[in-house]
């Protein structure tokens, strides 16, 4: 990928771990915890404005302070991930859908493990919210940074919901 310039990143410390947040020609492209397997990117380390922006939000939705991002993505996939990510950008907070509920809402209901393996390689963690997919009978399964860290994301934002800090 040869555009004149290389990707930049930055890396932040946070409650969870050391965030990594990509940034690619001022759209965010990846954001991981360090030491994931998808912390192989390569990139210049700099941070850029977009990237110091993504890490105010994440701090904010971390603190329970925000509920919706407002940055631009632009996440690398096939046709049919970035369907899958589009459709956990349309989870709301608080909220969690199955793998199923997925499939479905993409048009293609016989595709739960390909929904799965989708949400497993969601380049952009947090932001497009993976941690909000769970198995068809509610059980927390599948994250890329622990099921530990998944029902402490989702315990978060029903603690924000239940309490009424955001309506």
């Amino acid at each position: 990928m040869d555009r004149g310039r290389e990707m930049t990143y930055f890396t932040y410390p946070s409650e969870i771990g050391e965030l990594r947040i990509v940034e690619d020609e001022g759209y965010i492209v990846a954001v991981d915890l360090t030491g994931t397997e998808s912390s192989e990117i390569q990139a210049m380390y700099i941070e850029s404005a977009i990237v110091a922006t993504a890490a105010e939000q994440l701090y904010e939705y971390l603190s329970g302070e925000r509920l919706v991002f407002d940055l631009p993505l632009r996440p690398k996939g096939t046709e049919f991930q970035l369907a899958v990510w589009n459709a956990l950008l349309a989870i709301p907070y608080g909220q969690t859908r199955s793998y199923r509920d997925i499939a479905v809402a993409i048009g293609n209901p016989k595709a739960v493990r390909a929904v799965g393996m989708a949400n497993h390689h969601n380049p952009i963690s947090f932001i497009i919210p993976c941690h909000r997919v769970i198995g068809a009978n509610g059980s927390l399964v599948g994250y890329g940074g622990g099921l530990p860290l998944k029902k402490r994301l989702l315990d978060m934002e029903q603690s924000v919901v239940e309490n009424g800090l955001f309506k």
